[in-house]
């Protein structure tokens, strides 16, 4: 399909045990075990699609749909909608001159919260976001709040150098960066991971375990045991820790 840059990470999401973390385009790295050579080392440094660069712990990226099911969760959690409430997508929202779409010309019709995640409905997570009409969304701030707790924002903490934390944005860093004020525009294109927002695929991939295992913390770790000096063998034990605030009712 023409894409030459991609990661995959496989976790378990009782214990975040990570089974594949994978970087492409990969690179033979026995090279540098066996004495990587000037030229075969220029070749990776110049390569245009950053063999050397281990983007799925450090690649930070707009989430893009992958972010609603954190948003759902938020709004169901704040109780601003329930698992009945529903929206009527029409193909998208006008706001003054601006108009943001949904993905499916001519909308998908009438959507509650399980339609909105199976289909991916921009317009359910634009007004559960950023409000409408008379309907008041979760804000910026709630749903960056929400996104801290499942980890984005922050480094997971796996035994590997070099991970990036990410980015939440917010009003304050908008008007003082960008010297611009925050508009519902803004909430709009957060609540559906685009805009600003910034994640690591291993954010994701330990966000996601949360919903998976109920609403536990895991860090993710690729070293289970370790072979020492003397013969003998030293297993590491990992738990996993509640995100305070999470709503079982809300994660199911």
């Amino acid at each position: 399909n023409g894409v030459s840059r991609a990661s995959v990470i496989v976790m378990d999401p009782l214990t975040g045990g990570v089974r594949a973390l994978i970087s492409l385009p990969a690179y033979n790295s026995n090279l540098f075990a066996i004495g990587i050579t000037e030229e075969q080392y220029e070749a990776l440094a110049q390569d245009p699609n950053q063999p050397l660069f281990p983007r799925a712990i450090a690649g930070e990226f707009p989430s893009g749909s992958t972010f609603k099911p954190f948003v759902a969760y938020g709004a169901l959690a704040e109780g601003i909608v329930n698992e009945h409430t529903s929206f009527l997508s029409t193909g998208g929202l006008q706001i003054s001159d601006w108009f943001f779409p949904d993905w499916k010309a001519g909308g998908h019709g009438v959507t509650d919260v399980r339609k909105a995640l199976a289909e991916s409905v921009n317009t359910y997570f634009y007004i559960i976001g950023g409000g409408y009409d008379t309907f008041t969304g979760l804000g910026v701030e709630k749903m960056t709040d929400y996104a801290s707790r499942f980890g984005f924002g922050s480094p997971t903490g796996i035994d590997i150098a070099g991970e990036a934390d990410g980015f939440l944005p917010s009003k304050q860093w908008k008007e003082e960066t960008k010297g611009e004020r925050w508009y519902v525009g803004d909430t709009y294109h957060l609540a559906i991971g685009q805009g600003d927002l910034l994640v690591t695929p291993l954010q994701m991939a330990s966000a996601v375990c949360v919903l998976a295992n109920g609403g536990n913390r895991v860090t993710p770790h690729l070293m289970e045991s370790a072979l020492l000096g003397d013969g003998s063998q030293e297993t590491f034990s990992f738990s996993s820790t509640p995100v305070e605030g999470l709503d079982a009712d809300a994660l199911s």
